[in-house]
């Protein structure tokens, strides 16, 4: 994290949401491997203690549940995840207030790649925190079971990133988590690779664009 740097413009916009007052939700979306954790951590921490980053990916559905399902050869594409389930966490968020009965802790989960599973009640978010911000793959997708959640963010980023990075960033993510070489470049071309397009084409649904 020491290395990477903010995008221009990335920590004034960030300012500018903040000075509006009360509790915000900014979204980071981009396709897989493009940086969207990276940027979202950086952020936070150049925010100091104003800022908590709660991911999309504690909402993928179990392993249990998508071998069930007859998705499990597709984990990651949009009807992998509870959509439901983080769009209720996006409004209790946006409803939690310092002043209001609403104030209590709010616990969201959190996906360890090392277990390849969501983990409930991981993140505690306090409601003096001013700004959440939230990455994740699909946050721009108008299809029936995400629509909601474009409307529950006050704005939303995109992450634009040579394709030709992005896919070695996820060669390197895959072979570290387990998979041969063979493997994970299979699992970039089945999977990754479509869910990529279909992000690529929210794109124009953001406030704006960074170029990573």
């Amino acid at each position: 994290m020491a290395t990477f740097e903010l995008p221009p413009g990335c920590l004034h916009r960030a300012e500018q949401l903040l000075a509006r007052g009360q509790r915000k939700i900014l979204g980071i979306v981009a396709p897989p491997g493009a940086g969207k954790s990276t940027l979202a951590q950086a952020l936070e921490q150049a925010l100091r203690g104003r800022a908590q980053v709660v991911p999309m990916d504690g909402f993928h559905l179990s392993n249990a549940a998508l071998q069930r399902l007859g998705r499990a050869d597709r984990k990651g594409a949009p009807d992998t995840f509870d959509a439901d389930g983080y769009a209720h966490l996006l409004r209790r968020l946006r409803a939690q207030n310092a002043d209001t009965n609403a104030a209590q802790t709010i616990y969201a989960p959190l996906y360890l790649r090392t277990l390849e599973e969501g983990i409930a009640g991981s993140l505690a978010i306090h409601a003096s925190t001013q700004l959440i911000i939230t990455e994740g793959n699909y946050l721009l997708l108008d299809d029936p079971d995400w629509a909601a959640v474009r409307s529950l963010l006050d704005e939303v980023w995109y992450l634009d990133i040579d394709d030709a990075l992005r896919e070695s960033r996820l060669l390197q993510r895959h072979m570290q988590f387990g998979k041969t070489r063979a493997q994970a470049l299979a699992w970039i071309t089945q999977t990754d690779a479509p869910n990529a397009l279909r992000i690529a084409l929210t794109r124009s649904r953001a406030d704006c664009i960074f170029r990573v």
